[in-house]
């Protein structure tokens, strides 16, 4: 039996460099499963559209699709729009929504990896606090995670690290710079919790003028890829169940 389609529902925006990082993360999940079919939907501004991808299967003939929301946190998006698009979606298909990418210890690796290649060593960490940048959510739930994040982030050896909002909550992200060095900090670096440029990662590149280093957002990362490829498969053993696979 094949194997379901993986659908990757990101939002869209505006800004093309948004489109552009999406695509190639999803080229680099196509590199990492060869033969697994991967397409790409998205809730606005760009497309295909997620209806768009999902009546196109349908009349190819797809009967499983994973859909998986290329979001960080469980905030409105995954728990109310992805929803409510796939339950339009044609009677034929049997999908099922995939868990969102975060929290998960592939992306603090990714996060690392993109301080390091804007300038630190791990000979950096004990001197240097970090300011742990989200685009920020009216969700309770999802700021809650991003300070756990951030708790379970300074044990692996950070001076300390401190999270922050571009939107909907407090601090922003010049605000956790400036505690940071008020504690003492030798260096104060921003690593952007977002997977793509746009308007709120734009935010917090400005609020980031007076740290010492900015890393760039998650994007393409390898481990973003493969925290992509752990939550398909979670989510296609139940689909395959389903069918008597």
């Amino acid at each position: 039996m094949r194997r379901p389609v993986l659908l990757v529902i990101a939002h869209g925006s505006r800004d093309p460099r948004h489109a552009a990082t999406v695509h190639d993360l999803v080229r680099r999940v196509r590199s990492l499963r060869p033969g697994l079919r991967v397409e790409t939907g998205f809730l606005d501004f760009n497309i295909p559209s997620v209806k768009g991808v999902l009546e196109s299967l349908d009349a190819e003939g797809v009967r499983d699709v994973v859909a998986l929301p290329l979001l960080l946190t469980r905030a409105f998006h995954a728990k109310s729009d992805i929803p409510a698009v796939l339950a339009e979606a044609p009677p034929r298909l049997r999908i099922r929504q995939a868990e969102v990418l975060g929290p998960s210890p592939l992306l603090l690796s990714a996060l690392e990896h993109r301080l390091y290649e804007a300038g630190l060593t791990p000979a950096d960490k004990s001197s240097t606090g970090v300011v742990l940048a989200s685009a920020g959510s009216s969700d309770p739930e999802a700021i809650a995670v991003i300070a756990e994040i951030a708790r379970e982030w300074r044990h692996t050896g950070w001076c300390a690290v401190r999270p922050a909002f571009a939107s909907a909550a407090l601090p922003r992200t010049e605000q956790a710079v400036r505690e940071l060095r008020d504690l003492g900090c030798a260096r104060v670096a921003v690593a952007p919790y977002v997977l793509a440029p746009g308007f709120l990662p734009d935010r917090i590149a400005r609020g980031a003028a007076g740290a010492d280093v900015l890393a760039d957002v998650l994007g393409a990362a390898p481990e973003v890829a493969r925290v992509l490829l752990e939550r398909y498969d979670a989510a296609r053993v139940p689909v395959l169940a389903a069918v008597g696979a």
